[in-house]
This record gives C-alpha cells, sequence and structure tokens, in this order.
C-alpha cells in the first residue's frame, strides 16, 4: 500500500512546481528585439483584415522576426487588452530591464517605453492609470496651471529611445525610475502645457509599488 506520508510530499512539490512556474515566467531579453522594415509596415496591415492583431503577428514570423520578439508581441497583446507593439529596443537595468516599443497602427505616439522582468513581468511605463494624478491634480502648481491652461491634461510620452528615465536607488535595496509626460491644454496637437515628473517604484525583488507625483515643469516659452 501506498505510503500516505510519501503521497502527500509528492503531490506538496508538485504544487510547489506548477506556483513557480506560474509566478516567474521567462526572462524577456534581447533576443526579443526586431526592427519592422518598411516592407512589413506597407504588406502586413493591408493583408489582415480580420483577427488583425492575430494576423500581424503571423505575419512577423514570416517576415523574418524572430521567435522571441513573436512571443513578447504576443504576450505585450494578451496584456495590454488590444496593442499590437514590436519590441525595438532592450537595455539592462539590474535585475528589471528597459524595453522600447513601436507601435505602428497607432495615429499617435507610436513609441512606448516598458519596464519587464519584475512584477508583473510588464509594467508599461505609458499607462496613465497608473501614475498618482490624484495627487499632481490636487498640487498648487497644477491649479496655478490650470489658470493659464483650462483644459490642461495629462498625455503619454512618445519615447523613441532618445530620452531614458533617471534611475536611482530606492529603500531597502529597491529602485526607482524618473520619467517626464507631457502636459497639453485638451488634446494631443494642442497647445503644450509643461510637463509632469512622476517616480515609478519597485522593491528589490522587482515588484511594482506604485508611482508618486514630483512636480511640474513650466509650459515652453511661447
Amino acid at each position: 500500500m501506498m505510503n500516505v506520508h510519501w503521497l502527500f510530499a509528492v503531490v506538496s512539490l508538485a504544487g510547489c512546481a506548477t506556483t513557480q512556474s506560474q509566478t516567474a515566467p521567462p526572462k524577456i531579453d534581447a533576443s526579443a528585439v526586431w526592427q519592422i522594415s518598411p516592407q512589413f509596415l506597407a504588406t502586413a496591415p493591408t493583408s489582415c483584415q480580420s483577427s488583425k492583431i492575430e494576423c500581424l503577428i503571423g505575419q512577423m514570423a514570416k517576415a523574418g522576426a524572430p521567435v522571441a520578439a513573436v512571443s513578447f508581441t504576443r504576450e505585450l497583446h494578451q496584456q495590454s487588452h488590444g496593442d499590437f507593439g514590436v519590441m525595438t529596443g532592450f537595455q539592462s537595468q539590474g535585475s528589471l530591464a528597459f524595453a522600447w516599443v513601436t507601435y505602428p497602427l497607432r495615429a499617435n505616439t507610436n513609441n512606448g517605453l516598458l519596464l519587464v522582468n519584475g512584477r508583473p513581468s510588464i509594467v508599461n511605463l505609458e499607462d496613465l492609470k497608473l501614475l498618482d494624478t490624484k495627487t499632481m491634480e490636487q498640487s498648487s502648481q497644477f491649479h496655478d496651471l490650470k489658470g493659464q491652461f483650462p483644459q490642461v491634461n495629462l498625455w503619454p510620452g512618445d519615447r523613441d529611445g532618445k530620452t531614458w528615465p533617471t534611475p536611482q536607488a530606492g529603500p531597502n535595496g529597491g529602485s526607482q525610475f524618473v520619467l517626464e509626460y507631457p502636459l497639453r491644454n485638451g488634446c494631443h496637437a494642442c497647445a503644450r502645457a509643461g510637463s509632469a515628473i512622476f517616480t515609478w517604484k519597485f522593491d528589490a525583488q522587482g515588484k511594482f509599488l506604485g508611482t508618486t507625483f514630483d512636480g511640474l515643469l513650466s509650459p515652453p516659452l511661447q
């Protein structure tokens, strides 16, 4: 008769292995970088009518994208609930890494920036819902700015790989990244109203802890 204690130990170990595999996805690295060719941009969108995103992901492989690049685009699509993005730059940053992404189907802000390999594995630095906008909107700086720009609002940055976040050491071995976001007077093409500064915070294990508002920069001189 099978030993009950031995069976329990085997089941427990299997459960631990399953849990670890669920919480530790494969690391994202530079093998997922792919430079989109003009030919791909010209032909792939027009050849994909239905199931457009899945079709485009399939077209990536046909156009010579590495397996890791295709996998990353699929993971980003699932995480972002619909965006089609391709990693076009990668830079390790300690236990985390920057991933620059091109979104070829967007009308505006075609370049984005992610922090990857933490918890969660992808943190979108252009996701405005993750920013501490409540503190920003309650600040005296923002109230003064609204006197000059009544429709002022926050927009994602267009991260073309030339502007990097400023890394800082965080408490207890953690890390922080300071980034600016544009303020505009109501629409993407409207008057620039300066920029807002936010800090993204991670603990020593790469867990995302949230953001803090650090102040506003003045709008450009007219």
